[in-house]
């Protein structure tokens, strides 16, 4: 009986020294995942354990900091419908019957018919005049351009000014007055891996999509069916088809990239081109409606550790020239296989990015000195640059 007694207060002293800590202090719950505080309520700027916030963007931006940016820049967004004519041939049972073709003919498949085919996409306006920024492969081969404003049902005609299917570029001109809503194009190079980014636009012909994410990577290369990416925002703003050439926005309500390209096989996996690759080219999409680029004629690759030993090098450095083209001006010049451009027109070239930067920082007609290592000895050749055909 004496051990039962001394075990019940035991017992008692232990729930009432627990039953203080809770009126003192409060203690944590884990709760579908999430730590939350049962007791006293402690005051916003006291020192507490971390823990896992139901919203996580609310514990870096104000709440209602995306609300406020959609609405800002939303009006500008557009919707990009284009109309495509396509040939085609009726469809024949025994078309493809070796034995019917042999005494038919390719006319057994059946008459050519001239088909419509429909596209969709984005755009966002860029001056208040109705210059309009796309992809070139929203809009490539149409025969008719219809752009949706939010403000209005009815859409205008779009008239294409200029195209690079390099870049994927486009821009597309509408009558719609003076006073059009417009996005700026921010600067991309200040970017961080990390920051927010939205991106607006129209996926499955859905309007005003917005979707929230972070840059997951920058200077991504990417290979698609019909262009060769070198330089993309890689993002985990959920983008589908129909957003291509739609903006990315900064937290500052700017545009730093073009969205443009998926991963089909991912989830999160979206590419955006850079806002910097277009500042550089806008200007000459908007005078001359192409891009004029300065040519080389150099294909090159990156001097290794085995290359720079093979070749008597001190260590791995400047662009190797893997083939010239013929009739380039490297070919008029005298550059030749297997010469390491050291230099171009004063500038230190150590890999194939700094020469390609090089070249195409230059202006059709100039006359450039390129330094190369050839055969254990630094030669001077003159170069003039042309325009790329």
């Amino acid at each position: 009986m004496g051990r039962l007694k001394i075990n019940k207060l035991l017992v008692s002293y232990t729930l009432l020294i627990f039953l203080g800590g809770i009126l003192a202090g409060g203690f944590w719950l884990t709760v579908n995942g999430y730590d939350v505080p049962w007791g006293p309520v402690r005051p916003a700027h006291a020192e507490t354990t971390s823990f896992v916030s139901t919203s996580a963007i609310g514990d870096f931006f104000a709440a209602d900091t995306i609300e406020k940016i959609v609405e800002q820049t939303g009006p500008a967004v557009v919707k990009i419908e284009t109309v495509t004519k396509v040939q085609s041939r009726s469809v024949n049972p025994f078309g493809d019957d070796p034995f019917f073709r042999q005494f038919f003919g390719d006319d057994f498949l059946g008459e050519p018919e001239t088909k419509e085919s429909q596209g969709l996409g984005s755009g966002f306006i860029i001056s208040k005049d109705g210059y309009i920024l796309t992809n070139n492969h929203v809009i490539a081969g149409a025969e008719q351009v219809k752009v949706y404003l939010t403000s209005r049902q009815e859409p205008y005609e779009g008239k294409v000014v200029g195209t690079d299917a390099e870049l994927d570029l486009a821009v597309v001109k509408i009558e719609a007055g003076s006073d059009l809503p417009i996005l700026k194009l921010g600067d991309s190079n200040q970017t961080k891996v990390g920051n927010w980014v939205i991106a607006i636009g129209n996926p499955y012909g859905l309007d005003h999509t917005v979707t929230v994410g972070v840059i997951s990577a920058k200077g991504r290369p990417v290979q698609t069916v019909d262009t060769e990416y070198k330089d993309l925002i890689q993002t985990d703003a959920s983008i589908n088809p129909g957003n291509s050439g739609g903006p990315l926005i900064n937290l500052a309500g700017e545009v730093v990239g073009i969205n443009t390209a998926i991963n089909a096989e991912a989830q999160g996996i979206g590419f955006a081109i850079p806002s910097y690759t277009v500042q550089q080219v806008l200007d000459q999409l908007l005078e001359t409606g192409k891009v004029i680029r300065p040519w080389l004629g150099v294909y090159i690759q990156p001097v290794t550790e085995e290359l720079a030993k093979y070749f008597g090098m001190a260590k791995p450095d400047g662009a190797l020239i893997s083939s010239i083209q013929e009739n380039s001006p490297a070919h008029k010049a005298g550059i030749k296989r297997g010469d390491v451009i050291l230099e171009f027109n004063g500038k230190h070239i150590s890999n194939p990015s700094d020469l390609q930067n090089a070249v195409q920082g230059s202006k059709i007609g100039d006359k450039v000195t390129v330094l190369v290592y050839r055969n254990k000895n630094i030669v001077t050749i003159n170069v003039t640059i042309e325009e790329k055909k």
